[in-house]
């Protein structure tokens, strides 16, 4: 009888437990954020072919614009696509990289707000570099520049407003 009695009361317990947790679980809302499709697609500037192969990184960004840690990366395929689910609404930083095929990077932050967004990058080439080294024609050293002139001290500067004398 003690036996039944504590099973009893065991079973009591945990159909308890099963029972406010149940109730728990009903009272607690879920807020799914929204969320988007993104679509890149990645061409050159100068001819608008696709570029294979570039490396396309999301940095997520909090509200002050600030860049979080972490991040992701997608390859584009040969039409110069890559594509994502699931990327939430908000601010998000683009960066585009091409290693070694004579691209500048390229970087923009975007407000995701739409269920599909196609962002299109257009990669320039490289600008060319200055040296400090080179004859640049349009521009003097400082080395190049004569001191201004300068008069003899027993001279004085003519006036520049002689006054007549009056009659």
């Amino acid at each position: 009888m003690k036996k039944s009695a504590l099973l009893a009361c065991v079973v009591a317990i945990i159909l308890g437990f099963g029972l406010v947790g149940q109730m728990l679980a009903q009272d607690t809302v879920i807020v799914e954020e929204p969320l988007s499709n993104l679509r890149f697609v990645v061409v050159r500037d100068y001819n608008g072919k696709p570029v294979r192969n570039a490396a396309v990184v999301l940095h997520p960004m909090d509200k002050k614009g600030k860049q979080s840690r972490g991040g992701l990366e997608l390859k584009t395929d040969e039409n110069g696509r890559a594509n994502i689910d699931g990327i939430p609404y908000g601010p998000l930083r683009v960066q585009v990289l091409v290693v070694g095929q004579g691209f500048q990077t390229f970087g923009a932050d975007y407000q995701i707000d739409k269920p599909e967004l196609e962002i299109k990058v257009r990669l320039k080439r490289p600008g060319g570099q200055y040296s400090i080294y080179e004859d640049h024609g349009d521009t003097k050293k400082p080395d190049d520049q004569k001191p201004p002139e300068q008069k003899p001290a027993d001279q004085k500067p003519p006036e520049q407003n002689p006054q007549k004398p009056q009659p």
